[in-house]
């Protein structure tokens, strides 16, 4: 019987598992990187769109006066351009590649994670609520996400990104190494 602290795990629906070759998924990330330029002007990215859609759920908490009057929403008001359906496709799309390759599942606490901190579900949330508000900091900080550094700086040869990538794995690989440590 599952217990609230333990992870529930769904099965595959299929048997037959698809694996997604890397070399074929970058190609289509730079054709789409291309193509953005393209159509729309402008270089892929989340976290731009990701602020502006953070407005509608500021509306019930600050009030729309409030959001109205920030100087930052001021500056970037939501507008459903292709960032937004890019920010809203992309756990879509996730979703979609999951169960075609055969390997969706709900899983609330991940092996690697219930190993070394536990199966306590809430404890789980809480550690991926506060990384995401780390790194939505860090993004807008930075002026860019993975995808607006990583992938489309990284492609125009931006300085700025390419020190963003070195800086992103190095604190990646590093903070990986200190939480996920042998015991």
């Amino acid at each position: 019987m599952t217990t609230i602290t333990e992870s529930y795990v769904r099965p595959a629906p299929r048997t037959a598992r698809i694996d997604w070759s890397p070399y074929l998924v970058g190609a289509g990330i730079g054709l789409l990187s291309w193509i953005a330029f393209a159509v729309f002007g402008d270089p892929l990215g989340v976290t731009t769109a990701y602020s502006r859609v953070a407005s509608l759920f500021a509306v019930p908490v600050i009030g729309p006066e409030a959001v109205a009057q920030n100087s930052y929403w001021k500056s970037m008001p939501l507008k459903w351009d292709y960032g937004v359906w890019f920010l809203v496709g992309i756990p879509a799309g996730a979703f979609i590649a999951a169960v075609m390759s055969g390997t969706w599942r709900l899983e609330l606490v991940p092996e690697v994670w219930k190993e070394r901190f536990g199966p306590s579900i809430a404890k789980r949330f809480v550690g991926a609520f506060l990384g995401g508000i780390v790194i939505m900091y860090g993004a807008r900080l930075a002026g860019g996400c993975t995808s607006g550094h990583g992938i489309s700086g990284g492609l125009q040869l931006a300085v700025s990104s390419w020190l963003f990538l070195a800086v992103m794995f190095g604190t990646g690989l590093g903070i990986s190494a200190l939480l996920f440590r042998k015991p």
